[in-house]
């Protein structure tokens, strides 16, 4: 199974996402894991 590249709007939402995260005083780690987990749970609801 080949990887899915990710849009460039997706990986801006992404960004932006944990900026905000890490701006609610999350841990810039665990605001990346939220993130890509988020992701990852949309993918597999397609």
């Amino acid at each position: 199974m080949a990887n899915k590249r990710h849009k460039l709007e997706e990986i801006v939402q992404k960004l932006r996402q944990v900026d905000v995260l890490v701006g609610q005083a999350m841990q810039r780690v665990d605001a990346i894991r939220k993130a890509v987990n988020a992701i990852q749970k949309c993918h597999r609801l397609r």
